[in-house]
C-alpha cells in the first residue's frame, strides 16, 4: 500500500491505480509459484530468501532516490510534479516491487494451504483459485487507496506550506519501505 500511496502522491490517481495493477501482477507470480511449490525453496534455502529480500529492499530505495533526484522545485504549478515515469514504467515497478518481496511468497506458502481441501480436487488448482481471489480483493483495496491518496495529494497541493512536504514524501516513503524490508 505504501508504494501505491507514494505513486498516487507523486503522479496522481492514474499512476496509483496502475501501480496497484502492477502489484496485482506481481501477486499473480507469487500465486503460481506457491501453487507449484517453488515457494518452499525460500523456506528451505535461507540464503535465497535473504538475496531476494535485500534485492527488493535495494530496489525500493533506488526508486525512492530516483524520485528525490527527479525533483525540480520550480515546477509546483504542474499537476503532478514529483515524477514523470511512464505508466508502463509505473506498472513494471509495481510488479517488480511485489515479485522481489519474499515475504509475499512466504505469506502465500503459509496462507493458501490453510484453505485447501484435499477432498475437493487438485491442490494446485485450489491454490490458484484462492490466490486469484486474494489478488482481486487486494487490487481493489489498493485501487481505493490510490484514489484516496490522489485526492489527499490534490488537497495538499493547494496549500503552499505543504507543497515541499508533498514533493519529498513519495521518495521518503519508498526509501523507508526499503529500509523496513531490509531490516524489519
Amino acid at each position: 500500500m505504501l508504494y501505491v500511496i507514494s505513486r498516487s502522491l507523486g503522479q496522481g490517481r492514474k499512476a496509483g491505480i496502475i501501480s496497484a495493477l502492477g502489484i496485482g501482477a506481481g501477486t499473480l507470480v507469487h500465486t503460481f509459484v506457491a501453487a507449484v511449490g517453488l515457494a518452499a525453496l525460500l523456506l528451505s534455502v535461507p540464503i535465497a530468501f535473504k538475496i531476494i529480500r535485500y534485492a527488493g529492499a535495494a530496489y525500493l530505495v533506488y526508486l525512492g532516490l530516483r524520485m528525490f533526484l527527479a525533483r525540480n522545485p520550480s515546477t509546483t504549478d504542474r499537476p503532478h510534479p514529483t515524477s514523470s515515469d511512464s505508466l508502463a514504467t509505473v506498472f513494471r515497478q509495481g510488479a517488480m516491487t511485489n515479485v522481489l518481496n519474499p515475504k509475499v511468497a512466504l505469506f502465500f506458502l503459509a496462507f493458501l494451504p490453510q484453505f485447501v481441501d484435499l477432498s475437493k480436487g487438485s491442490v494446485g488448482v485450489q491454490m490458484i483459485a484462492l490466490g486469484l481471489l486474494f489478488d482481486t480483493s487486494g487490487t481493489c483495496v489498493n485501487t481505493v487507496v490510490a484514489t484516496l491518496a490522489a485526492r489527499a495529494s490534490e488537497s495538499l497541493r493547494n496549500r503552499s506550506r505543504l507543497v515541499r512536504i508533498q514533493k519529498l514524501l513519495p521518495g521518503a516513503i519508498l526509501i523507508g519501505l526499503g529500509v523496513f524490508v531490509a531490516f524489519g
